[in-house]
């Protein structure tokens, strides 16, 4: 089976057919999902999604991207994170490529969700796009990392180089590939997810961006999230369900999740 490990399926084009997704899920072997948060205002929502549906789980936070929206609390993540749905502490980090001049905002708001990730013992969702040095150093100084007395956590979406990668693994995160591995032009990339461990790989969609080819271009979901494994397994030169294995233990693993019992997918969806 394969988990998509971020979406954003409360987005208003999946939620409208939510419905068909959560089956299109389920056809193409995907048991979960996780439901990402990018600001507060819409967290209940996403709570709410995660509650209804027993293979939906949640996170919260506040992406980098979102400027003029309520600025978390490490008191008030560490609140809503207090439910067994709610696995992760994010999206965060810093993007210095959608936007520019004085971000230390975004710093600040970085740093506000490591701590709220250490005082929940719950790992981290992390984006980071045009600022890999400064988000390493933050991750460091905020003991991000286990052996420092964080919990790590997840590199979402990855797009930086190998060198970004293995700092990122030897702070005790792991990687994942959204649909952009599979592009033509990604071929940076896609050296990249040749030689990372399996033992620290993710899979994802960032539904509904980013679809995964053969559906570039259109509105990705969940259930697209085979062809990044598929891909995967491809570059590599091993069966995909080699690759399955692999990112559906780790995720279990880094969200602390309970495995379900072996015949349990089948009441999943209902």
């Amino acid at each position: 089976m394969f988990i998509d490990s971020h979406c954003h399926i409360n987005f208003p084009e999946l939620l409208a057919r939510l419905p068909g997704i959560l089956d299109k899920m389920r056809d193409n072997q995907v048991s979960h999902a996780l439901c990402v948060s990018v600001n507060l205002p819409d967290f209940p929502q996403i709570r709410e999604l995660a509650h209804r549906y027993p293979h939906i789980y949640a996170s919260v936070g506040v992406h980098p991207d979102y400027e003029d929206t309520p600025e978390p609390s490490v008191e008030q993540l560490v609140a809503l994170a207090d439910d067994p749905k709610i696995v992760a502490i994010g999206e965060t980090g810093l993007d210095y490529f959608r936007l520019t001049g004085d971000l230390e905002w975004q710093r600040e708001r970085f740093r506000t969700h490591i701590r709220a990730s250490r005082a929940t013992a719950k790992p981290l969702i992390i984006h980071t796009r045009s600022a890999s040095e400064d988000t390493i150093r933050i991750m460091r100084e905020e003991g991000a990392n286990p052996e420092a007395g964080g919990v790590g956590g997840v590199m979402h979406c990855f797009t930086e180089s190998l060198e970004v990668a293995q700092a990122a693994i030897a702070l005790g995160f792991y990687i994942s590939f959204s649909g952009i591995v599979t592009f033509k032009s990604a071929k940076d990339l896609q050296a990249v997810a040749r030689v990372i461990p399996l033992e620290r790989m993710l899979i994802e969609t960032d539904s509904p961006y980013l679809a995964p080819v053969p559906h570039r271009g259109k509105v990705n979901e969940p259930g697209l999230v085979r062809h990044v494994a598929e891909f995967i397994a491809d570059l590599r030169g091993i069966p995909v369900e080699e690759v399955a294995r692999h990112t559906t233990d780790n995720f279990f693993r880094l969200f602390n999740i309970a495995r379900p019992a072996p015949d349990a997918n089948d009441t999943l969806h209902a």
